[in-house]
């Protein structure tokens, strides 16, 4: 046979290689070996009939927090958000710092069936748990030279930094915080990654005088061309959207600099803030789910010593809802962004922005055989955020299965939403 696996009658979007039809897609050896109309269906040894399913690249979710029990309650199973959820590469953002990669590495990147790479954290703690305990976040719990030298010496999984630029910390030390976050990234010559909108309360002393709507003014200047603002649509104070409902004129000038926006859905998401965001010319650049023990319907793990006495209170997370990547992607349509720049936005933009091996985010002949095969469904479709909003789509996307480099994983993932009829 010439081919391993033929997918065929699908509707094939590959951003990269501008491909929006219906093609058959052929692998061999774990790669692209072709994308084409009717290719002969007794050339593979395995033909699987996907007519009417969306084919894309093997989806890139940007936003993942996997550092399963070393972060705790935040750190979800890797496959569970990947491979069993249709998505086959995942970035975590901000789970291993300099101390705990090396744990990352054996423990999460290397027994996966899914793709996992890192924006290592920019503090020691690293996602410890640590949104519970601002303090950890703090100047004396960053070092630069040793974040700087972990992540040189692991180039093949770490891609980045992670940092949060948002009211709870500005209002307890500053920005100071973020220009060592911007100095690891200059060093290392790679992108940070900052998360926008309030993560902490208040201290005890309030805001110190800090206004939220500074916060982007004074981080913009910091960066360079190629890092990332995450949380365009938050709902919290401190993101693109002033407390007028006006988008921050900073925005604009950012992405005149070269800066990349990054949807990292979550609890954060609003649609009320997406449409004014859009309204105002917008355009994300590319998608994260933002999924973690926080926000995620899952079963909690007994974990001696976590801070189960905490309330809702005492952080910025609101509600559990079941989601992934590919109903965010569902959200994006629902908001009036075109299919193929949803489907950019996870695969090929992740792939190029974001720093990722070249072989992975497209379909072209040579690259590696990730591919997500996607129920394209048309009706009317409920879809609703953490703050209770519900809008009604036309389109629902949901998982099928993928493949990683050729070998197949059926979707299984427990946290995946269930369809609702508006």
């Amino acid at each position: 046979m010439k081919y391993d696996l033929l997918l065929s009658g699908g509707f094939v979007i590959d951003p990269r290689n501008n491909i929006n039809q219906i093609c058959d897609v052929a692998v061999k050896d774990g790669k692209i070996a072709l994308v084409a109309p009717n290719i002969d269906r007794s050339s593979a040894a395995e033909q699987i009939d996907v007519s009417g399913k969306l084919i894309t690249p093997g989806l890139i979710d940007t936003h993942a927090h996997v550092f399963e029990y070393v972060t705790g309650r935040f750190g979800l199973e890797a496959d569970m958000c990947g491979v069993d959820s249709g998505v086959t590469t995942l970035i975590d953002q901000g789970g291993p710092s300099c101390m705990t990669l090396p744990a990352f590495r054996e423990y999460v990147v290397n027994p996966k069936k899914s793709r996992i790479f890192t924006y290592l954290s920019s503090y020691l703690v690293g996602g410890m748990e640590g949104h519970y305990y601002p303090s950890l976040y703090k100047p004396d719990c960053v070092d630069v030279a040793a974040t700087v030298k972990s992540a040189l010496a692991n180039p093949d999984i770490v891609k980045g930094f992670k940092a949060h630029a948002e009211l709870g910390g500005f209002a307890r030390w500053g920005i100071e915080v973020i220009r060592q976050a911007a100095e690891i990234g200059a060093q290392a010559k790679l992108p940070i990654y900052i998360h926008f909108g309030q993560l902490w309360p208040l201290p005890a002393d309030g805001d110190n005088g800090i206004d939220a709507d500074t916060i982007l003014a004074q981080v913009v200047p910091l960066l360079k061309q190629g890092d990332i603002l995450a949380h365009p649509f938050t709902r919290h104070p401190g993101g693109f959207v002033d407390r007028k409902g006006k988008v921050h004129a900073i925005v604009q000038e950012a992405i005149a600099k070269g800066l990349k926006i990054d949807v990292g859905h979550g609890s954060h998401f609003s649609y009320k803030m997406a449409q004014i965001a859009l309204q105002a010319g917008i355009v994300p650049d590319t998608l994260g789910a933002d999924m973690h023990g926080y926000n995620t319907t899952i079963p909690k793990p007994s974990m001696a010593g976590t801070p189960d006495e905490h309330s809702d209170k005492d952080h910025m997370f609101f509600g559990q809802v079941k989601f992934s990547l590919v109903s965010a992607m569902t959200a994006m349509l629902a908001l009036g962004i075109p299919i193929e720049h949803v489907v950019a936005m996870s695969s090929w933009n992740p792939q190029r922005y974001f720093g990722l091996p070249d072989d992975i985010g497209h379909l072209g002949v040579g690259a590696l055989a990730d591919i997500s095969v996607l129920n394209d469904d048309r009706g009317r479709f409920e879809l609703i955020d953490n703050e209770g909003t519900k809008i009604t789509s036309d389109r629902m996307l949901t998982p099928a299965f993928c493949f990683r480099d050729g070998i197949r994983h059926d979707v299984r993932s427990p946290i995946l939403p269930q369809i609702l009829a508006a």
